[in-house]
């Protein structure tokens, strides 16, 4: 039987309500000095480590320097070399594959891996546009719910929902919007559950792991990548949330060490980053990859961040947990309706992200990177519209 994927259009309501949200945000923004926590914008002037590293590499060095490029050599040693220290493993610069960022990492992932008619299995709440690329890339997405508050990853919910035309699983761990880390036990009852699906359909089930925020964690924890428990792992990376600079678009596909078939990846993927329309970083930002990596923003800095306003905000009487990583507070809306809280919130110029947005009604997303003034204003904010509800 032939299965026919869904249209862009049909992707359901979901989507419609990310493009609804993101047109009302940009036809009326916040107005200058209002509490902006609605997405993981910088709200204050770039890493000066940033721009000293983009400014050291602006002079061309050969006629090439600013020509079309694929995966530069410097770029993928970087890479591999900086992989090992994070994760303690040893990956090969060849199997590093550059992208402009976190997005068309996932984007040539799907396109290398899915064919016409495949299930992608992904976790809801997830970050807005998988399902979209999912379908772009001629797939099927299949939600496996995570369960507040926990929000805990649950191998055998994935199990179940794994059929014979399952191609592949998406995990994001530091997971956006809850802030949780997927511990080892869970990553590795996920593997073992893949490698027997993979066995019983006959074909690989790969496992892609978005891990943009895998150096922001808190409280002194180490993150873990499935990349570490699974073999058959496409490991998804952008460096815009590290730096904070997400208009400069800088990331990367690594396949994990011990990959089966890897020659196989290697030719799809980069076939594939060129049908996505070149999802290759630009030349600047590959010449500069070494001081790029190098450089975090300060994690101390949004960790006393969080612990100020999970305090204030439990104290007003909000319930929301504390994030293990990424730079979110994901809170339970005081109303069931959290496009009216949202709505209500703005009038004492205060801006979330409702839960609605991220297939979790009831609930609104807090931002980290807003100023330590905004965070003075948004705390008055919330307080306010407890008074007005």
């Amino acid at each position: 039987m032939s299965v026919t994927p869904p249209r862009l259009k049909d992707l359901g309501r979901s989507l419609a309500l990310v493009m609804e949200f993101i047109d009302e945000y940009e036809h009326h923004p916040p107005r200058p000095g209002a509490a902006d926590f609605t997405y993981g914008n910088p709200q204050e002037l770039a890493l000066p480590g940033f721009v000293d590293a983009l400014r050291k590499q602006l002079e061309p060095r050969d006629p090439s320097w600013y020509a079309y490029k694929l995966s530069e050599p410097k770029a993928r040693v970087t890479v591999a070399a900086s992989l090992g220290r994070y994760l303690g493993a040893t990956f090969a610069a060849r199997d590093i594959f550059m992208t402009n960022g976190g997005f068309a990492a996932i984007a040539a992932s799907l396109r290398a891996v899915v064919d016409p008619g495949d299930e992608v299995i992904f976790l809801s709440p997830p970050w807005f546009f998988y399902e979209l690329l999912i379908g772009a890339a001629g797939g099927i997405g299949v939600r496996v719910r995570l369960e507040p508050p926990e929000f805990d990853l649950n191998p055998e919910a994935v199990a179940a929902a794994i059929t014979p035309r399952t191609r592949a699983v998406l995990v994001n761990s530091p997971h956006n919007p809850t802030g949780r880390i997927y511990p080892p036990d869970r990553l590795q009852a996920l593997a073992s559950v893949l490698a027997r699906a993979s066995e019983a359909n006959g074909r690989i089930v790969y496992l892609l792991s978005d891990e943009p925020y895998n150096r922001i964690v808190f409280d002194g924890r180490r993150f873990h990548s499935p990349a570490e428990f699974y073999p058959q792992t496409l490991l998804l990376y952008s460096y815009g949330k590290t730096l904070l600079t997400p208009g400069q678009r800088l990331g990367y596909v690594a396949l994990a060490p011990g990959m089966s078939n890897v020659e196989e990846v290697r030719s799809d993927l980069r076939l594939a980053q060129i049908m996505t329309g070149w999802a290759f970083p630009n030349a600047l930002l590959q010449h500069a990859i070494e001081d790029l990596d190098a450089l975090r923003i300060d994690v101390g800095r949004l960790e006393a961040r969080r612990d100020r306003m999970v305090a204030a905000l439990r104290e007003l009487g909000y319930e929301l947990g504390s994030p293990e990583g990424t730079f979110y507070l994901l809170a339970r809306s005081p109303i069931a309706d959290d496009m009216a809280f949202m709505r209500a919130l703005r009038r004492h110029e205060t801006h979330v992200l409702p839960g609605t947005v991220v297939e979790l009604p009831g609930w609104f997303r807090i931002s980290l990177t807003a100023n330590d003034e905004m965070v003075d204003k948004g705390l008055d904010g919330f307080a306010a519209v407890l008074r007005d509800l």
